[in-house]
């Protein structure tokens, strides 16, 4: 003979394996939330390291231009920045040469007519969150739509000229 379950402890059985069903459901849909929570505070954090690390990229490049011996200049290439190597004690004109925030690589850099760095900007094509609110000194980055509208350069008459030329670009032109 065969025993056989009585049919309240199916029903039981039947009711708990939905409520654990239902408790899984819950759970997954709770870690997405929290992951996207997550992921936006992370690129919050990135928008602020760029601020800062833009900030002192165009600070750099204020000071080797100000520093110039004879005839002021930009620097060729960004490790100049660290070592500028016209005196004879060498200087140092940022602690070291950061990496892109959002990117991760290299920066995309803004160049004089003579081929010299005036500033830096992120390559990354990514819209931003942060859209309002810069400090004064980037009030110029309201509602831009890339993070690499965000040009970080030493003196604002050279943004204002590189902003313009932007602008003259067709769609799908290099900056």
């Amino acid at each position: 003979m065969a025993a056989s379950m009585p049919s309240g402890n199916a029903a039981e059985a039947g009711f708990t394996y939905l409520g654990v069903l239902f408790l899984i459901a819950v759970s997954g849909m709770a870690l997405a939330a929290s992951g996207t929570l997550w992921s936006t505070s992370a690129l919050r954090e990135r928008e602020r390291q760029l601020l800062w690390v833009g900030g002192q990229y165009a600070q750099a490049l204020r000071s080797y231009y100000r520093a110039s011996p004879g005839l002021a200049q930009y620097p060729q290439d960004l490790a100049e920045l660290l070592e500028d190597n016209r005196f004879p004690s060498p200087q140092r004109h940022i602690r070291r040469l950061y990496p892109d925030p959002i990117e991760g690589e290299a920066w995309g850099l803004l160049r004089s007519i003579d081929g010299r760095i005036t500033g830096i900007y992120s390559r990354s094509s990514a819209v931003p969150l942060k859209r309002s609110g810069f400090a004064a000194q980037w009030s110029g980055f309201e509602g831009l739509e890339h993070y690499s509208d965000w040009q970080f350069v030493a003196e604002q008459a050279f943004a204002e000229a590189a902003t313009d030329a932007r602008r003259h670009l067709g769609p799908g032109d290099a900056p």
